[in-house]
């Protein structure tokens, strides 16, 4: 069964391999994309219930013994991920096959989508920090292409930046991997957290940790690093925007989790208590943003800011129960992130804009758009029974028994702001005065809100289904809590 642990890798690169050569056939492009992802879905599904039932999946490349060969890794936490990555990925393509054009389609996108689906699943899989680069530049190559793809002046400004800003970011990638495997002589996840338990966290591993934390904090959005975020995003499509706001963000705050609860766990009172400043601060900023604008697009994507912050947390909290919440908020934002863009992404079609100001009265023709935006805001700010609700409480729990009460405060105060901000989106754009008529609308959403829909009803299964979520979930947190398990499943000790 450990070769279900590539296939969430294999399948969707094969895919992408195959739609390179019928750029023009896009009929075609469809059903393999679609047949591509229905099968990832199905052995993630396959996958996780593996790893809740049996432990720990691993699978050693061309027969290699870790730390020496190449290996893949799926423990709970792992295996979750890439299951929500995979259905929201789905869904983001669905609505492109409605929203995302004829050129656009005709320019590969649909072969980058896959592409960049292959580096998210490879990053999450993967047991060693060097293949954890090479899936993260997979990705990150993707995701310039579906940036750019388009051609139109504001893509082509922020694809410039938003090279410029991984290619310095990949560079300390190398340097940070470079500087580690100097001083233990190995790049296993596992091994070195073996060895850094043995031998000790010196002050020049500490200096590494950080390092990393900066590479990570830089492909996650946390403050001060989030800088290229918000233009970076905005740009490109919708459909973009959803697989990049609910995935590429989440693959480094993925890498944090990981290298500062397997390797980097001995010094917390230096490394850990950077990160609980940098999460803070990027919570109150990303609130802060999300309340300030009045762009659409921007309030989401500002929203995501804050989520990065209070997820990072729970390495801060290092409990179980504080993995348990950060885990299962986790899951929850990578949903509701992508259920948000495709609904605000409909509202666009309809209405050619993503200000506030220009759009009204939406509700009268659009009633299924209007109340699924509303369900999707009261998740996003964490309101009961829905996803969001689960992971703030466990979060809360974990913070107040842990002594973290200033985090607890401001937890609780950006959920107040990101309420405000959503509901600032819902009332305005689908309860105000009329601004268009059915005539004056730029385009039909027809099959555009079904996607949001799954999402949202996932969101929903979350929240009340979380006596049966939540097993899984405490799986997850116990490999983070205590790695000993993770690094004896794969040095087989």
């Amino acid at each position: 069964m450990s070769n279900l642990v590539i296939l969430p890798i294999l399948i969707p690169l094969l895919a992408g391999t195959i739609l390179l050569f019928f750029p023009r056939q896009l009929h075609f492009q469809k059903w393999i994309s679609v047949i591509a992802l229905s099968l990832t879905t199905i052995s993630s599904i396959v996958l996780v219930q593996t790893v809740f039932n049996n432990g720990i999946q691993t699978l050693e490349l061309g027969g290699w013994k870790p730390p020496f060969g190449i290996v893949l890794v799926a423990d709970m936490f792992s295996a979750l991920l890439v299951l929500t990555g995979i259905v929201v990925s789905f869904t983001c393509i669905l609505f492109a096959f409605k929203s995302i054009g004829e050129d656009r389609e005709k320019h590969y996108f649909y072969a980058f989508a896959q592409f960049l689906i292959t580096g998210v699943m490879g990053a999450f899989l993967t047991g060693d920090l060097f293949n954890l680069f090479v899936f993260f530049e997979v990705f990150l190559m993707a995701s310039y292409a579906l940036i750019v793809i388009g051609g139109t002046k504001i893509q082509l400004r922020e694809t410039l930046k938003y090279v410029l800003i991984n290619v310095i970011s990949s560079a300390l990638f190398v340097i940070s991997v470079a500087y580690i495997y100097a001083v233990l002589g190995t790049l296993n996840m596992a091994d070195l957290g073996a060895r850094v338990a043995e031998y000790g966290q010196t002050p020049l591993l500490t200096v590494i940790a950080i390092l990393f934390l900066v590479v990570f904090g830089l492909k996650g959005g946390i403050f001060p690093l989030y800088f290229w975020l918000p233009g970076a995003y905005k740009a490109p499509p919708y459909a973009v925007t959803a697989l990049f706001g609910a995935l590429l963000t989440k693959v480094g705050v993925y890498a944090i989790f990981r290298m500062f609860s397997v390797i980097f766990t001995h010094e917390p009172q230096i490394t850990h208590q950077i990160i609980a400043v940098l999460a803070g601060i990027t919570i109150l900023i990303g609130a802060i943003g999300a309340v300030a604008y009045s762009d659409v697009k921007q309030i989401i994507i500002y929203n995501i800011v804050t989520a990065i912050g209070v997820i990072v947390f729970g390495v801060v909290i290092a409990t179980e129960i504080g993995y348990a919440g950060a885990i299962y908020y986790l899951v929850h934002d990578m949903v509701i992130k992508g259920a948000l863009f495709l609904l605000a992404g409909a509202m666009f079609t309809i209405t050619g804009t993503n200000k506030i100001k220009e759009m009204g009265g939406l509700i009268k023709r659009h009633p299924l758009l209007g109340w699924m935006f509303f369900l999707a805001a009261l998740a996003l700010a964490g309101i009961p029974p829905l996803s969001g609700f689960v992971g703030k409480v466990l979060l809360t729990q974990a913070g107040l028994s842990e002594g973290h009460y200033w985090f607890v405060a401001v937890m609780l105060l950006s959920s107040l702001l990101v309420l405000y901000s959503v509901m600032k989106i819902f009332l305005n754009c689908f309860f105000r005065e009329e601004v268009l008529t059915e005539k004056e609308e730029k385009g039909s959403i027809k099959g555009l809100v079904y996607p949001s829909v799954i999402l949202i009803a996932i969101s929903v299964f979350l929240g009340v289904g979380a006596e049966v979520v939540t097993p899984y979930i405490m799986q997850a947190a116990e490999t983070l809590a205590d790695p000993t398990a993770y690094i004896q499943a794969v040095l087989k000790e």
